[in-house]
């Protein structure tokens, strides 16, 4: 992964290796259907799930029609390509409100909301911040927590996801559910 230093940059967090090659797979496709990718996540067991989470790149709510048009997509290259060795389960959502953050920009674009932070190595001697994101920059993510604002490197971050709020609902503008279009046999 290429740190990026500005804000608004696609620099995101990493994947595991068999997510990278699936995102390498169905990014082209769903970029030019008008979607991002925001997280690739795979969980384990007999049967494995692999989830895609999406947003519209328009900045328009996702539907249960947009999860569906996804599916169909990742599905037909996922049968195609085939990534994953084992029959695997497939589900697509949207991020929803309390949201991953898993890209540089999305520290920039949610400053003002709270978060949770948990870091792949210690940082000041801990690994895991909660507080109001101030914004990202330089290689940095900006969180005020315990009335300090710490630069949190970006490259440190494991995982990270807003914290809903009555603030967070409110600008949203609506009482917003997750959509998702989920259990589709992906085999």
């Amino acid at each position: 992964m290429t740190e990026q230093t500005e804000p608004g940059s696609r620099s995101r967090l990493p994947d595991t290796p068999r997510m990278e090659r699936v995102r390498a797979i169905i990014e082209p496709s769903l970029d030019a259907m008008g979607y991002e990718v925001v997280r690739l996540h795979e969980t384990g067991g007999q049967r494995p799930v692999v989830q895609v989470m999406a947003e519209r790149q328009d900045g328009a709510a996702m539907t249960v029609d947009d999860c569906a048009a996804i599916s169909r997509s990742v599905s037909a290259l996922l049968d195609v390509e085939d990534p994953i060795p084992t029959a695997y389960t497939l589900e697509v959502s949207s991020p929803g409100i309390d949201r991953p953050l898993t890209r540089f920009g999305d520290f920039a674009r949610f400053a003002g909301f709270d978060a949770r932070i948990e870091l792949t190595r210690p940082h000041d001697g801990r690994r895991r911040f909660k507080g109001r994101l101030v914004g990202a920059s330089n290689g940095a993510v900006r969180l005020e927590a315990d009335g300090a604002v710490l630069d949190l490197p970006f490259a440190a971050i494991q995982r990270a996801r807003l914290i809903l709020t009555d603030a967070l609902i409110a600008a949203s503008g609506t009482t917003h559910e997750e959509t998702t279009d989920e259990g589709e046999d992906a085999r």
